[in-house]
Protein backbone atom coordinates (compact mmCIF):
# COMPACT_ATOMS: atom_id res chain seq x y z
CA UNK A 1 0.00 0.00 0.00
CA UNK A 2 1.36 3.38 -1.05
CA UNK A 3 2.39 5.61 1.85
CA UNK A 4 2.97 9.36 1.90
CA UNK A 5 6.76 9.24 1.84
CA UNK A 6 6.74 6.89 -1.16
CA UNK A 7 4.33 9.22 -2.97
CA UNK A 8 6.60 12.18 -2.28
CA UNK A 9 9.64 10.30 -3.64
CA UNK A 10 7.80 9.42 -6.85
CA UNK A 11 6.66 13.03 -7.15
CA UNK A 12 10.27 14.22 -7.04
CA UNK A 13 11.01 11.96 -10.01
CA UNK A 14 8.00 13.29 -11.90
CA UNK A 15 9.01 16.88 -11.16
CA UNK A 16 12.49 16.17 -12.48
CA UNK A 17 11.07 14.82 -15.73
CA UNK A 18 8.78 17.84 -16.24
CA UNK A 19 9.75 20.94 -18.20
CA UNK A 20 7.06 23.11 -16.53
CA UNK A 21 6.98 24.63 -13.07
CA UNK A 22 3.45 23.75 -11.95
CA UNK A 23 2.92 20.01 -11.45
CA UNK A 24 0.30 18.21 -9.39
CA UNK A 25 0.03 14.46 -8.89
CA UNK A 26 -2.87 12.49 -7.44
CA UNK A 27 -1.75 9.06 -6.29
CA UNK A 28 -4.24 6.29 -5.63
CA UNK A 29 -3.54 2.81 -4.34
CA UNK A 30 -6.26 0.16 -4.05
CA UNK A 31 -6.46 -3.44 -2.95
CA UNK A 32 -10.02 -4.64 -3.49
CA UNK A 33 -11.40 -8.17 -3.11
CA UNK A 34 -14.90 -9.47 -3.74
CA UNK A 35 -16.70 -12.72 -2.96
CA UNK A 36 -19.92 -13.14 -4.92
CA UNK A 37 -22.60 -15.74 -4.18
CA UNK A 38 -25.85 -16.88 -5.80
CA UNK A 39 -28.14 -19.91 -5.54
CA UNK A 40 -26.77 -20.48 -2.02
CA UNK A 41 -23.19 -20.99 -3.16
CA UNK A 42 -20.05 -18.92 -3.81
CA UNK A 43 -19.46 -18.65 -7.54
CA UNK A 44 -16.80 -15.94 -7.79
CA UNK A 45 -13.84 -14.68 -5.81
CA UNK A 46 -11.76 -11.90 -7.37
CA UNK A 47 -9.06 -9.51 -6.23
CA UNK A 48 -7.45 -6.47 -7.84
CA UNK A 49 -4.42 -4.47 -6.74
CA UNK A 50 -3.51 -1.26 -8.54
CA UNK A 51 -1.51 1.92 -8.10
CA UNK A 52 -2.07 4.98 -10.27
CA UNK A 53 -0.41 8.36 -10.65
CA UNK A 54 -2.57 11.04 -12.27
CA UNK A 55 -0.29 13.88 -13.37
CA UNK A 56 -1.56 17.40 -14.06
CA UNK A 57 0.60 20.20 -15.41
CA UNK A 58 -0.28 23.88 -15.82
CA UNK A 59 1.51 26.24 -18.19
CA UNK A 60 0.52 29.60 -19.70
CA UNK A 61 -3.04 29.37 -18.39
CA UNK A 62 -3.50 25.87 -19.83
CA UNK A 63 -3.81 22.60 -17.96
CA UNK A 64 -4.13 18.90 -18.77
CA UNK A 65 -3.77 15.55 -17.06
CA UNK A 66 -2.33 12.14 -17.96
CA UNK A 67 -2.48 8.92 -15.94
CA UNK A 68 -0.21 5.93 -15.57
CA UNK A 69 0.04 2.81 -13.44
CA UNK A 70 3.67 2.30 -14.40
CA UNK A 71 5.97 3.80 -11.78
CA UNK A 72 9.26 2.92 -13.52
CA UNK A 73 11.30 5.75 -15.03
CA UNK A 74 10.04 5.21 -18.57
CA UNK A 75 6.39 5.01 -17.52
CA UNK A 76 6.60 8.23 -15.50
CA UNK A 77 8.46 10.08 -18.27
CA UNK A 78 5.86 9.13 -20.87
CA UNK A 79 2.98 10.23 -18.62
CA UNK A 80 4.63 13.60 -17.93
CA UNK A 81 5.27 14.13 -21.64
CA UNK A 82 1.66 13.24 -22.45
CA UNK A 83 0.33 15.73 -19.88
CA UNK A 84 2.56 18.51 -21.20
CA UNK A 85 1.70 17.79 -24.84
CA UNK A 86 -2.01 17.84 -24.07
CA UNK A 87 -1.72 21.06 -22.07
CA UNK A 88 0.06 22.93 -24.84
CA UNK A 89 -2.71 22.30 -27.38
CA UNK A 90 -5.49 23.52 -25.03
CA UNK A 91 -7.09 26.93 -25.22
CA UNK A 92 -5.94 29.18 -22.34
CA UNK A 93 -8.35 29.34 -19.42
CA UNK A 94 -8.36 32.87 -17.98
CA UNK A 95 -10.05 31.57 -14.80
CA UNK A 96 -7.48 28.85 -14.07
CA UNK A 97 -6.03 29.37 -10.59
CA UNK A 98 -2.50 28.57 -9.45
CA UNK A 99 -2.03 25.22 -7.74
CA UNK A 100 -3.27 24.98 -4.17
CA UNK A 101 -0.66 25.43 -1.48
CA UNK A 102 -0.30 23.70 1.90
CA UNK A 103 -3.29 24.24 4.19
CA UNK A 104 -1.15 24.57 7.29
CA UNK A 105 -3.51 22.63 9.52
CA UNK A 106 -4.68 19.15 10.38
CA UNK A 107 -8.22 18.00 9.73
CA UNK A 108 -10.43 16.53 12.42
CA UNK A 109 -11.53 13.40 10.58
CA UNK A 110 -11.30 10.22 12.64
CA UNK A 111 -9.10 7.39 11.44
CA UNK A 112 -10.81 5.29 8.82
CA UNK A 113 -8.16 2.59 8.76
CA UNK A 114 -8.84 -0.59 10.71
CA UNK A 115 -6.20 -3.31 10.76
CA UNK A 116 -8.77 -6.06 11.23
CA UNK A 117 -10.62 -4.90 8.12
CA UNK A 118 -7.38 -4.73 6.11
CA UNK A 119 -6.59 -8.27 7.28
CA UNK A 120 -9.81 -9.85 5.92
CA UNK A 121 -8.98 -12.96 3.89
CA UNK A 122 -10.96 -14.92 1.27
CA UNK A 123 -11.60 -17.49 4.01
CA UNK A 124 -13.07 -14.78 6.25
CA UNK A 125 -15.42 -13.65 3.51
CA UNK A 126 -16.33 -17.26 2.71
CA UNK A 127 -17.12 -17.85 6.38
CA UNK A 128 -19.42 -14.80 6.39
CA UNK A 129 -21.13 -16.01 3.21
CA UNK A 130 -21.53 -19.45 4.79
CA UNK A 131 -23.50 -17.94 7.65
CA UNK A 132 -25.70 -16.00 5.20
CA UNK A 133 -26.38 -19.18 3.22
CA UNK A 134 -27.15 -21.08 6.44
CA UNK A 135 -29.76 -18.44 7.29
CA UNK A 136 -31.27 -18.82 3.82
CA UNK A 137 -31.44 -22.60 4.07
CA UNK A 138 -32.93 -22.43 7.56
CA UNK A 139 -35.75 -20.31 6.10
CA UNK A 140 -36.04 -22.44 2.92
CA UNK A 141 -34.92 -19.49 0.80
CA UNK A 142 -32.35 -18.86 -1.92
CA UNK A 143 -29.81 -16.08 -1.44
CA UNK A 144 -27.48 -14.01 -3.62
CA UNK A 145 -25.17 -11.10 -3.00
CA UNK A 146 -21.62 -10.00 -2.25
CA UNK A 147 -19.12 -9.69 0.57
CA UNK A 148 -16.28 -7.32 -0.35
CA UNK A 149 -13.31 -5.84 1.47
CA UNK A 150 -10.74 -3.27 0.47
CA UNK A 151 -7.97 -1.00 1.56
CA UNK A 152 -7.08 2.19 -0.26
CA UNK A 153 -4.80 5.18 -0.04
CA UNK A 154 -4.84 8.58 -1.75
CA UNK A 155 -2.17 11.27 -1.81
CA UNK A 156 -1.97 14.65 -3.52
CA UNK A 157 1.44 16.25 -3.94
CA UNK A 158 2.26 19.38 -5.94
CA UNK A 159 5.08 21.77 -6.72
CA UNK A 160 3.68 24.45 -4.38
CA UNK A 161 4.62 22.32 -1.37
CA UNK A 162 1.25 20.66 -0.80
CA UNK A 163 1.45 17.05 0.36
CA UNK A 164 -1.62 15.40 1.84
CA UNK A 165 -2.47 11.75 2.41
CA UNK A 166 -5.40 9.58 3.45
CA UNK A 167 -5.87 5.86 3.81
CA UNK A 168 -8.92 3.84 4.73
CA UNK A 169 -10.40 0.38 4.79
CA UNK A 170 -13.86 -0.73 3.76
CA UNK A 171 -16.12 -3.77 4.04
CA UNK A 172 -19.48 -4.27 2.38
CA UNK A 173 -22.19 -6.90 2.48
CA UNK A 174 -25.24 -6.95 0.21
CA UNK A 175 -27.85 -9.71 0.55
CA UNK A 176 -30.97 -10.59 -1.41
CA UNK A 177 -33.21 -13.41 -0.18
CA UNK A 178 -35.59 -14.99 -2.69
CA UNK A 179 -38.79 -16.94 -2.07
CA UNK A 180 -40.76 -17.53 -5.26
CA UNK A 181 -42.55 -14.26 -6.01
CA UNK A 182 -41.17 -12.41 -2.98
CA UNK A 183 -37.79 -11.11 -1.91
CA UNK A 184 -35.98 -9.28 0.87
CA UNK A 185 -32.82 -7.19 0.81
CA UNK A 186 -30.25 -5.63 3.13
CA UNK A 187 -26.93 -3.89 2.58
CA UNK A 188 -24.27 -2.32 4.80
CA UNK A 189 -20.89 -0.68 4.25
CA UNK A 190 -18.35 0.55 6.80
CA UNK A 191 -14.61 1.22 7.17
CA UNK A 192 -14.80 -1.09 10.22
CA UNK A 193 -15.95 -4.61 9.43
CA UNK A 194 -16.99 -5.01 13.08
CA UNK A 195 -19.88 -2.64 12.31
CA UNK A 196 -21.30 -5.17 9.85
CA UNK A 197 -23.20 -8.24 11.07
CA UNK A 198 -23.84 -10.53 8.07
CA UNK A 199 -26.08 -12.85 10.09
CA UNK A 200 -28.30 -10.01 11.31
CA UNK A 201 -28.56 -8.59 7.79
CA UNK A 202 -29.42 -12.07 6.47
CA UNK A 203 -32.11 -12.55 9.11
CA UNK A 204 -33.77 -9.23 8.27
CA UNK A 205 -33.66 -9.95 4.53
CA UNK A 206 -35.07 -13.44 5.14
CA UNK A 207 -37.91 -12.09 7.25
CA UNK A 208 -38.79 -9.57 4.55
CA UNK A 209 -38.82 -12.34 1.92
CA UNK A 210 -41.06 -14.54 4.08
CA UNK A 211 -43.42 -11.75 5.11
CA UNK A 212 -43.88 -10.48 1.55
CA UNK A 213 -44.81 -13.90 0.14
CA UNK A 214 -48.05 -13.96 -1.85
CA UNK A 215 -48.11 -10.18 -2.40
CA UNK A 216 -51.50 -8.58 -2.91
CA UNK A 217 -52.48 -5.67 -5.11
CA UNK A 218 -53.86 -2.33 -3.96
CA UNK A 219 -54.60 0.56 -6.33
CA UNK A 220 -52.05 3.30 -7.02
CA UNK A 221 -52.58 6.69 -5.44
CA UNK A 222 -51.21 8.91 -2.69
CA UNK A 223 -50.28 7.04 0.49
CA UNK A 224 -48.48 7.59 3.74
CA UNK A 225 -45.16 5.75 3.37
CA UNK A 226 -42.51 4.62 5.80
CA UNK A 227 -39.18 4.69 3.97
CA UNK A 228 -36.32 2.72 5.49
CA UNK A 229 -32.93 4.54 5.36
CA UNK A 230 -31.78 2.90 2.09
CA UNK A 231 -34.93 4.13 0.34
CA UNK A 232 -34.46 7.65 1.73
CA UNK A 233 -30.83 7.69 0.59
CA UNK A 234 -31.56 6.62 -2.98
CA UNK A 235 -34.17 9.37 -3.36
CA UNK A 236 -32.43 12.33 -1.73
CA UNK A 237 -29.15 11.44 -3.45
CA UNK A 238 -30.54 12.93 -6.64
CA UNK A 239 -30.48 16.48 -5.29
CA UNK A 240 -26.98 16.96 -3.89
CA UNK A 241 -25.18 17.49 -7.20
CA UNK A 242 -27.29 20.68 -7.39
CA UNK A 243 -25.67 22.09 -4.23
CA UNK A 244 -22.44 22.94 -6.08
CA UNK A 245 -21.65 26.53 -6.97
CA UNK A 246 -20.94 25.69 -10.62
CA UNK A 247 -24.41 24.16 -11.00
CA UNK A 248 -25.85 27.54 -9.97
CA UNK A 249 -23.58 29.47 -12.35
CA UNK A 250 -24.54 27.11 -15.19
CA UNK A 251 -28.24 27.48 -14.26
CA UNK A 252 -28.70 23.71 -14.07
CA UNK A 253 -29.57 23.49 -10.38
CA UNK A 254 -33.02 23.21 -8.84
CA UNK A 255 -31.70 25.73 -6.28
CA UNK A 256 -31.44 28.56 -8.80
CA UNK A 257 -33.51 31.46 -7.37
CA UNK A 258 -34.28 29.38 -4.24
CA UNK A 259 -31.24 29.87 -1.99
CA UNK A 260 -32.27 31.55 1.24
CA UNK A 261 -35.86 30.41 0.84
CA UNK A 262 -37.74 27.86 2.91
CA UNK A 263 -37.86 25.01 0.41
CA UNK A 264 -38.42 22.02 2.72
CA UNK A 265 -40.21 21.31 5.99
CA UNK A 266 -38.92 22.85 9.22
CA UNK A 267 -37.76 19.42 10.42
CA UNK A 268 -35.23 19.13 7.57
CA UNK A 269 -31.65 20.13 8.43
CA UNK A 270 -28.79 18.82 6.28
CA UNK A 271 -25.05 19.28 6.63
CA UNK A 272 -22.01 18.06 4.75
CA UNK A 273 -19.38 16.91 7.23
CA UNK A 274 -16.47 14.66 6.31
CA UNK A 275 -15.47 14.53 9.99
CA UNK A 276 -18.73 12.93 11.13
CA UNK A 277 -17.94 9.60 12.84
CA UNK A 278 -20.26 7.66 10.52
CA UNK A 279 -18.78 9.11 7.33
CA UNK A 280 -15.87 7.93 5.18
CA UNK A 281 -13.57 9.21 2.40
CA UNK A 282 -10.62 11.58 2.36
CA UNK A 283 -10.74 14.85 4.33
CA UNK A 284 -9.51 16.80 1.29
CA UNK A 285 -10.83 17.37 -2.23
CA UNK A 286 -9.44 16.75 -5.71
CA UNK A 287 -7.00 19.67 -5.41
CA UNK A 288 -5.85 18.77 -1.90
CA UNK A 289 -7.95 21.49 -0.20
CA UNK A 290 -9.32 20.46 3.23
CA UNK A 291 -13.06 19.76 3.24
CA UNK A 292 -15.06 22.12 5.43
CA UNK A 293 -18.27 21.42 7.34
CA UNK A 294 -21.09 23.17 5.48
CA UNK A 295 -24.65 23.80 6.65
CA UNK A 296 -26.61 23.15 3.48
CA UNK A 297 -30.18 23.29 4.79
CA UNK A 298 -31.30 24.65 8.15
CA UNK A 299 -34.87 24.03 9.28
CA UNK A 300 -36.00 23.76 5.68
CA UNK A 301 -34.14 26.86 4.45
CA UNK A 302 -31.39 26.39 1.84
CA UNK A 303 -28.46 28.23 3.40
CA UNK A 304 -25.21 27.42 1.60
CA UNK A 305 -23.54 25.79 -1.36
CA UNK A 306 -20.20 24.02 -1.64
CA UNK A 307 -17.34 25.35 -3.76
CA UNK A 308 -14.12 24.36 -5.40
CA UNK A 309 -11.50 27.11 -5.35
CA UNK A 310 -12.11 28.15 -8.95
CA UNK A 311 -15.88 28.21 -8.61
CA UNK A 312 -15.69 30.37 -5.49
CA UNK A 313 -13.62 32.91 -7.45
CA UNK A 314 -16.11 32.89 -10.31
CA UNK A 315 -19.08 33.22 -7.95
CA UNK A 316 -17.58 36.25 -6.21
CA UNK A 317 -17.44 38.01 -9.60
CA UNK A 318 -20.88 36.89 -10.77
CA UNK A 319 -24.38 38.36 -10.62
CA UNK A 320 -25.32 35.63 -8.12
CA UNK A 321 -22.80 36.60 -5.43
CA UNK A 322 -25.33 38.35 -3.21
CA UNK A 323 -27.98 35.65 -3.59
CA UNK A 324 -26.14 32.48 -2.56
CA UNK A 325 -25.10 32.97 1.06
CA UNK A 326 -21.46 32.80 2.10
CA UNK A 327 -19.07 32.28 -0.81
CA UNK A 328 -15.82 30.55 0.10
CA UNK A 329 -13.74 27.61 -1.03
CA UNK A 330 -15.13 24.68 0.97
CA UNK A 331 -12.88 21.88 -0.30
CA UNK A 332 -15.49 20.06 -2.38
CA UNK A 333 -13.90 20.18 -5.84
CA UNK A 334 -13.09 17.29 -8.13
CA UNK A 335 -9.69 16.82 -9.80
CA UNK A 336 -8.99 19.39 -12.53
CA UNK A 337 -9.68 19.75 -15.36
CA UNK A 338 -13.37 18.88 -15.04
CA UNK A 339 -16.77 20.23 -16.03
CA UNK A 340 -18.51 18.96 -12.86
CA UNK A 341 -17.32 21.66 -10.50
CA UNK A 342 -18.07 20.35 -7.02
CA UNK A 343 -20.63 18.52 -4.89
CA UNK A 344 -21.21 17.62 -1.23
CA UNK A 345 -20.55 13.90 -0.78
CA UNK A 346 -20.54 13.54 3.01
CA UNK A 347 -24.21 14.14 3.67
CA UNK A 348 -25.63 13.99 7.19
CA UNK A 349 -29.31 14.56 8.05
CA UNK A 350 -29.64 16.14 11.48
CA UNK A 351 -32.76 14.60 13.02
CA UNK A 352 -34.97 16.35 15.57
CA UNK A 353 -34.96 15.18 19.18
CA UNK A 354 -38.21 13.20 18.94
CA UNK A 355 -36.80 10.30 16.93
CA UNK A 356 -38.99 7.28 16.21
CA UNK A 357 -38.07 3.73 15.35
CA UNK A 358 -39.57 2.16 12.24
CA UNK A 359 -41.71 0.04 14.57
CA UNK A 360 -43.08 3.18 16.25
CA UNK A 361 -43.83 4.72 12.86
CA UNK A 362 -45.72 1.58 11.88
CA UNK A 363 -47.64 1.55 15.15
CA UNK A 364 -48.75 5.15 14.56
CA UNK A 365 -49.93 4.56 10.99
CA UNK A 366 -53.59 3.77 10.31
CA UNK A 367 -53.02 2.97 6.64
CA UNK A 368 -49.78 3.19 4.70
CA UNK A 369 -46.97 1.39 2.91
CA UNK A 370 -43.63 0.23 4.32
CA UNK A 371 -40.82 0.39 1.74
CA UNK A 372 -37.47 -1.39 2.06
CA UNK A 373 -35.78 0.09 -0.96
CA UNK A 374 -36.25 1.64 -4.42
CA UNK A 375 -34.61 1.07 -7.77
CA UNK A 376 -34.42 2.22 -11.38
CA UNK A 377 -34.85 5.81 -10.26
CA UNK A 378 -34.73 8.49 -12.96
CA UNK A 379 -35.25 12.24 -13.00
CA UNK A 380 -38.42 13.48 -14.72
CA UNK A 381 -38.36 17.21 -13.94
CA UNK A 382 -34.95 18.61 -12.90
CA UNK A 383 -36.22 21.89 -11.43
CA UNK A 384 -39.06 20.48 -9.36
CA UNK A 385 -36.90 17.41 -8.71
CA UNK A 386 -39.64 14.97 -9.73
CA UNK A 387 -38.33 11.42 -9.73
CA UNK A 388 -39.76 8.17 -11.02
CA UNK A 389 -38.79 4.66 -10.00
CA UNK A 390 -40.09 1.46 -8.42
CA UNK A 391 -40.27 -0.22 -5.05
CA UNK A 392 -38.42 -3.50 -4.57
CA UNK A 393 -37.46 -6.33 -2.20
CA UNK A 394 -39.96 -5.79 0.58
CA UNK A 395 -43.08 -3.64 0.11
CA UNK A 396 -45.80 -4.04 2.73
CA UNK A 397 -49.29 -2.81 3.58
CA UNK A 398 -49.61 -1.21 7.01
CA UNK A 399 -53.10 -1.08 8.53
CA UNK A 400 -54.20 -0.36 12.06
CA UNK A 401 -50.62 0.11 13.20
CA UNK A 402 -49.44 -3.30 11.99
CA UNK A 403 -47.75 -4.78 8.93
CA UNK A 404 -50.48 -6.88 7.30
CA UNK A 405 -48.99 -8.47 4.17
CA UNK A 406 -46.73 -8.00 1.18
CA UNK A 407 -47.77 -5.84 -1.78
CA UNK A 408 -47.12 -5.95 -5.48
CA UNK A 409 -44.56 -3.27 -6.23
CA UNK A 410 -45.39 0.25 -7.36
CA UNK A 411 -44.01 2.82 -9.77
CA UNK A 412 -43.88 6.30 -8.25
CA UNK A 413 -43.68 9.86 -9.58
CA UNK A 414 -42.70 12.08 -6.69
CA UNK A 415 -41.20 15.54 -6.20
CA UNK A 416 -38.33 15.54 -3.71
CA UNK A 417 -39.28 19.08 -2.72
CA UNK A 418 -42.83 18.03 -1.89
CA UNK A 419 -41.60 14.87 -0.17
CA UNK A 420 -39.29 16.80 2.17
CA UNK A 421 -42.21 19.08 3.05
CA UNK A 422 -44.36 16.10 4.04
CA UNK A 423 -42.10 14.35 6.55
CA UNK A 424 -44.16 13.49 9.64
CA UNK A 425 -41.52 11.56 11.60
CA UNK A 426 -37.87 10.54 11.40
CA UNK A 427 -35.74 7.88 12.98
CA UNK A 428 -32.17 8.01 14.19
CA UNK A 429 -29.78 8.91 11.38
CA UNK A 430 -27.59 5.93 10.47
CA UNK A 431 -24.92 5.17 7.89
CA UNK A 432 -26.97 3.78 5.01
CA UNK A 433 -26.12 2.09 1.72
CA UNK A 434 -28.29 1.85 -1.37
CA UNK A 435 -27.87 1.22 -5.07
CA UNK A 436 -28.64 4.59 -6.70
CA UNK A 437 -26.58 7.02 -4.58
CA UNK A 438 -23.44 7.23 -2.45
CA UNK A 439 -23.52 6.25 1.24
CA UNK A 440 -24.98 8.89 3.57
CA UNK A 441 -26.03 9.33 7.18
CA UNK A 442 -29.83 9.43 6.91
CA UNK A 443 -32.87 8.42 8.98
CA UNK A 444 -35.93 6.38 8.18
CA UNK A 445 -38.81 8.71 7.32
CA UNK A 446 -42.59 8.64 7.57
CA UNK A 447 -44.04 10.78 4.78
CA UNK A 448 -47.63 11.55 3.83
CA UNK A 449 -48.97 12.00 0.30
CA UNK A 450 -46.33 9.92 -1.52
CA UNK A 451 -47.50 9.51 -5.12
CA UNK A 452 -47.72 6.02 -6.66
CA UNK A 453 -48.82 5.99 -10.30
CA UNK A 454 -48.83 2.31 -11.30
CA UNK A 455 -48.81 -1.21 -9.87
CA UNK A 456 -46.30 -3.70 -11.27
CA UNK A 457 -46.96 -7.40 -11.96
CA UNK A 458 -44.45 -8.66 -9.40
Amino acid sequence: MLDQSHAEKIFEKIKKYSSVEDVEVIFSSTDHALTRFANNTIHQNVSEVNEVASIRVAVDGKTARATTNRFDDEGLKRAVQSAESLARVQEPDPELLPLAGPSGGKGGAPSRWFDHTAAITPSDRASGVGKIVATAKKNKLVTAGIFSSSQSAEAIVNSKGLSTYHRQTSAEVSITMLAGNSSGWQKANSPDVNNIDPVRLAEIAAQKARDSAGPKEIPPGKYTVILEPAAVLDLVGFMFWDFGGLAILDQRSFLNNRIGTKLFGENITIIDDVNHPLQSNAPFDGEGVPRQRVNLVEKGVVRNLVYARGTAERMRKSEYKDKVGEVRSTGHGFPLPNEMGEAPTNIVFMTPGAEQTVEQMIAGTERGILITRLWYIREVDPYEKILTGMTRDGTFLVEGGKVRHGLLNFRFNQSLIEMLNNVEAMGKAVRASGEEAFDMVVPAMKIHGFNFTEVTKF
